[in-house]
């Protein structure tokens, strides 16, 4: 029924401007950093600007939301990001990751949107919604769900929340789970969609910001993070990265080009 979404091909940047030599990680190996495509611009801003600083950088996108986390447990990478807490600690429960955030990023909005409906009141009974399939991002979902009042979830399930958690369904809503990176494509076939504004405008299949319902930006849980294994905590690679990444006034445009408005920084400025 939905459409198989077109994945980017696995982009690998490198830039070999100058060395970088101190401490334990004293070499001139490029610092190796893991995303998918909703974070890659403003990270090859970040890239080329760690360059003309003499730092080098590999950045390696992938197109889905397990192997960033498996490559970088295996060593591949170095660091990642695209994830948030949540998101991390299931994985880690899931599959036995030792990994940790190392610094955070920015944070994102999530909508529910609708090609064919202008409110909430205007969904038919029986009407479908398409949500993540991953245990975090449908929590994310349904929560989503209960703030626009289309249903009801146990007190304090938070995040965690699953279908079983709904304790009132006045519309009979049919859920549909859809791997996250897809439900862009669900926009032409679900009445309603959670949708990741990242995706949305890479996309360019309908406007990012005409969600009927975000769930606003005071959710730190949600915040993304830069991950790493915990041996790789003093390389000063990373430090200088993370750094130019929060504080380069070229990443900071490079993140209003590629979020607009969605999103706000997860760090103190």
């Amino acid at each position: 029924m939905f459409k198989q979404i077109l994945s980017r091909p696995v982009q690998v940047l490198a830039l070999a401007l100058g060395l970088f030599t101190t401490g334990a990680h004293a070499t001139d190996a490029p610092l190796k950093i893991g995303t998918t495509a909703a974070f890659a611009i403003p990270l090859e801003a970040a890239v080329a600007e760690a360059g003309k600083q003499g730092l080098k950088v590999e950045l390696i996108e992938f197109s889905d939301w397990i192997a960033p986390n498996v490559s970088l447990a295996s060593g591949d990478i170095d660091v990642n990001y695209f994830q948030h807490i949540p998101f991390l600690e299931n994985a880690k429960a899931a599959a036995g990751f030792d990994l940790v955030p190392y610094a955070p990023g920015i944070i994102n909005n999530v909508g529910l949107y609708s090609k064919q409906y202008k409110s909430f009141d205007a969904l038919p009974i029986g009407a479908s919604v398409a949500i993540a399939n991953d245990p975090i991002n449908s929590g994310r979902g349904l929560q989503l769900l209960a703030k626009a009042g289309l249903i009801t979830l146990k007190p304090g399930v938070g995040y965690k929340a699953t279908e079983e958690d709904i304790i009132t369904n006045p519309k009979k809503l049919k859920i549909l789970q859809v791997e996250a990176v897809q439900l862009v494509r669900a926009y032409d076939d679900a009445d309603l969609v959670q949708g990741y504004p990242s995706y949305i405008r890479l996309a360019k299949t309908f406007d990012a910001g005409s969600a009927l319902l975000f769930d606003g930006l005071d959710h730190k849980e949600y915040v993304i993070q830069f991950v790493i294994k915990p041996e790789n905590k003093n390389d000063p690679r990373l430090a200088k990265f993370v750094d130019i990444y929060q504080h380069s006034q070229k990443v900071r445009a490079a993140l209003e080009q590629a979020h607009g408005k969605l999103y706000q920084p997860g760090w103190e400025s």
